[in-house]
This record gives structure tokens, sequence and C-alpha cells, in this order.
């Protein structure tokens, strides 16, 4: 049977509040009923850090046994050497460390018989934490070993706690990784938090923070919430949250209050990252020490994203602007890269390509026709028709813009290389420089083609005058299975309005 002991308080809102936390669970194994008596009556006052102690009584190791298979959430069992047999509480403890393999509760063996089990032997051979005579024990030496136990059990709790919360941190680590972008990353570290500190029901925000080089306007861009959309307008955020990220921000250094935390983080180039946390409930030390430690893995995480944009980033600014210098070699506005960037993009997320592939596609495709530059300026912007001879030259773009870039280890400009010599390959085998076909052209090359034919057909050009856009799509089905991959016709004339949306936002 189990029951509570709580100490006789005249006020019931004093009672409410200390008892509001779990109490310590304490097993009595023992067949005397006296002992239970008497143990009932010492610990009937009993507290330990707030927390009262509640006590189970079993009569025999055998009833221990089954109850402990089923319940491991004992703090302490106090249990008897001598019951049903000689050895009884002997092998319990054998049993508990053994076969049910709990090493946390603490065992304080208690005998009225010491002949039975010499202490020495006893505390040498048996996983216990303490061993007593029962004629020793008074009231108050019963009490400190309870102390005692506790105290242990709950730094091995503690110890647990942090070890399974630097785990989920470490995997979690792991996972920031793989973000590709900020606002995936925020949404990540908010996950995270949940799961290592089970705040599933808690507010939870991060917001960067970037300033001028004065430091006097400072912008706050809320890029993740619990039970928001990304981009937030941190105005509409609670008084009080936004408050904690101005204090934050102004102190430069986290803050811990008992229901919330505002971890604080420095980065690169004037940009600090918060995040917010308000379960609503008692934050204890240890949840603070994950929170300040887990925080910290972020401003590490978020530094290295953020180079990694800032890199991506001039990636692409260098791909648009080689791409855009041939362009405008060739009388040819500089728009025309964004869109069949764009378009490929578009292309390649419909045909099933991953997230990081469809980028790469993006980042490399303006560079398609970076063998231009090797074509005569009155060839290269002849209004008219070119001749055979025209022709031959202008075909050779295509290789040079392949060998330009193929030596390179850059995988973007390695895409970059199979863009520029594939682009015009035809399906059915019909194109140039090699005359491949079907799924011998690389998908990147199949891609961009179709992206580049249609971004031509819909823009002026010295030879010729823009397409309405019924001619366009007209044109493209019409060469289905023949200049273009058939399943990519079928994806763009399917998401026709997305790719007319593209077209629209980057005109010439």
């Amino acid at each position: 049977m189990s029951e509570y002991l709580f100490s006789e308080v005249d006020d019931a809102e004093t009672q409410t509040t200390e008892t509001s936390l779990p109490p310590w669970r304490v097993l009595v194994v023992d067949d005397d009923q006296d002992i239970h008596h008497v143990t009932r009556l010492v610990l009937s006052n009993f507290e330990f850090e707030h927390r009262y102690v509640e006590l189970t009584h079993v009569y025999s190791a055998q009833e221990a046994i089954e109850l402990l298979e089923q319940d491991s959430t004992f703090a302490v069992a106090l249990v008897d050497v001598v019951m049903e047999t000689n050895h009884a509480g002997l092998m319990l403890i054998k049993h508990i460390r053994e076969q049910i393999d709990n090493h946390d509760i603490r065992l304080i063996l208690r005998t009225g018989q010491p002949g039975e089990a010499p202490e020495e032997s006893i505390i040498r051979d048996y996983d216990i934490n303490d061993y007593k005579n029962k004629t020793e024990l008074t009231a108050i030496k019963l009490k400190t070993l309870v102390y005692s136990a506790l105290r242990g059990y709950r730094d091995i709790q503690l110890i647990n706690r942090q070890k399974q919360g630097l785990e989920r941190i470490i995997n979690a680590s792991t996972v920031f990784l793989k973000c590709d972008s900020i606002h995936q990353f925020a949404s990540v570290v908010l996950n995270n938090i949940s799961h290592i500190l089970g705040l599933e029901d808690a507010e939870l925000y991060c917001a960067a923070v970037t300033y001028s080089s004065n430091q006097e306007n400072t912008e706050f861009k809320l890029l993740a919430a619990s039970g928001h959309p990304p981009e937030s307008d941190i105005s509409k955020l609670p008084h009080n949250v936004r408050q904690d990220f101005h204090s934050a921000h102004q102190r430069k250094r986290s803050i811990k209050n008992d229901s919330n935390y505002v971890g604080y983080f420095p980065g690169q180039n004037g940009m600090e990252t918060m995040l917010y946390v308000d379960r609503g409930a008692h934050l204890n030390t240890h949840e603070h020490q994950l929170l300040e430690f887990f925080a910290n893995n972020v401003a590490l995480a978020y530094n290295n994203l953020k180079l990694r944009e800032t890199v991506r980033e001039s990636q692409k600014e260098l791909s648009y602007i080689l791409g855009e210098a041939v362009e405008k070699r060739s009388k040819e506005t500089g728009s025309h890269v964004k869109r069949v960037a764009n378009y490929s993009y578009l292309l390649a997320t419909l045909y099933g390509l991953s997230d990081y592939q469809a980028e790469v596609l993006k980042l490399a495709s303006p560079l398609h026709d970076i063998g231009k530059i090797s074509i005569p300026d009155h060839i290269l912007n002849k209004p008219g028709k070119l001749n055979d001879q025209e022709w031959e030259i202008m075909q050779q773009h295509a290789q040079v813009g392949y060998e330009i870039l193929h030596r390179s280890s850059n995988e973007i400009l390695q895409c970059g290389a199979i863009i520029a010599g594939q682009h015009h390959e035809k399906w059915d085998g019909s194109g140039y420089p090699k005359g491949l076909a079907k799924e011998a052209i690389h998908i990147v090359g199949r891609i961009t083609a179709l992206a580049d034919v249609f971004d031509a057909l819909g823009s002026e050009r010295c030879y010729k005058k823009a397409w309405p856009m019924e001619d366009i799509i007209d044109f493209i089905e019409q060469q289905k299975g023949h200049h273009f991959d058939p399943t990519l016709v079928e994806l763009m004339i399917k998401n026709i309005d997305e790719f007319i949306a593209i077209k629209n936002r980057y005109p010439d």
C-alpha cells in the first residue's frame, strides 16, 4: 500500500504551495509489521527540498521484485535482510542491480540479526548504499540515512538529465549543419528546444538583431516562433517578450528568470541572435544550464550558417555578374540570366531534384552562355540570319563554355560546365555540340535548355521581336519529344502560371 506523509499545517495555502512538487518515493521492504509502523512514525514529518515522502510498504522480497519490475520511480528502498529466507534481502539487492538493472535507486539494508550477514562482507560484496543494525537506528539516524540517500538519488537524476540533455544537444547540432537557410535554422532551433527540455507548450521565439555602424538604430527581425509563421512582425509580439529582447540586447548577455530565459549570442558583422523561452512554469538550474549550453551551440552554428549564406550569395552574385557581362556584350538584358536561373530552379524542384541540387542548378545556370565571350562581335550581334560559316563559329560557344569551367573543383562551376556544354543538345539528338539524345543529356542540361528557350522566345533580341505567351506555349508543346524532354515540358505547361510569375518578377 502507499501513503503520503504530510506534516500538519494550519495554513492551507502554505501546504498547497509546499506540496505542489511530487513527493520522494521510498519503498519499505520488511516482514515485520512493527518496523513498518515505526518507519511511518519517524518519517511522518520528513521533508527534503520542499518535497514530502511517499512510503510504499511490501512484506517480502518477492513482492518488492514484482513491484520494482513494473515501477522504477522509487528513490530509496529500506530493505530487511532476513525475510522469507535468511538472505532474501541480499538476493533482492542482486536482483535489483543485475536483473532489473536499476542503479539509480538508493538501497539501505537493515537487519535485526547482524550475525546472519556480517557488515564488512555485505558492504564489499553487494551494491548497497548503507547497512545498519535495526537496534542502532534511532529516529535521528534513520532520518540522516534518508537525507543522505535522497541527496545521492537527486544527484544521480541530475546527472542523468544533464547527460540526456547533452546527447540531445549534440544530436540537434548535427541537424543544424544540414540547414540551408536562416529561417529553416531558426525553426529547427525551436523544435529542438521543445525536445530537449520537454517544452511543447512553451512560448518560443528566435530573433535576429542588426544595427547600423553607429549602433544607434537597431532592427529586430523575428526568425521563428512557436505557433507563428516565419518573419512575423516583431512589433506584434507580447509586450513582455519585446522588453526581454531589448533588455538582453542592451545588456549584451543572457537573462535568466524564474520561468523564462533569453539567450543572447553575438555573431559576426554586428549581428546578434536571441532565443526566448517561456515555459509558464519554474525553470530550474539544470534547465538554465542546458539552455545556456544549447544557446552557445546555436551561436556557433548560426555564425557558420551566416558564413555559408554569405559565400552562397557571393557565388550567386558572381554567377549573375558573369552571365550578365556576356548578355550585355550580346546586347541582351541582364534579367535573362536571373529568369533562366529561377525557371531552372522551379523546373528542378518540379522534376523531383533535392533542394540542394536545385539550388546548385540555380547558381550554375546563369553561366550557360559563358562561352560566348569567344564569339566575335560581328557574329554575336548580327541582326540577320547567320551564314553557314558564322553559324559554325557560333556553335563553338557551347564547347568553349565547357572548357572554361570544367577544370574547376567547385561544385557550382562543375555544374555550370555541364550546362554550358549541353544546353543546346536536343532530346531527339539533333542538337550540338555532340548530338547527345534523351537521358544521355544530363538533367541539368535538359532543364536549362528548356528554361533558356522559354525565356529567349519571350524576350526581344537584335534578330527578332518578343513572342506572345500563347505562341511560346504552342512552340514548347510542339517541340516536346523533339527539342525538349517530354516530362519537363509537361511540368512547365502544367505549372505555367508560376513561370509567368517569374517572368513578371524580373522584367527587361
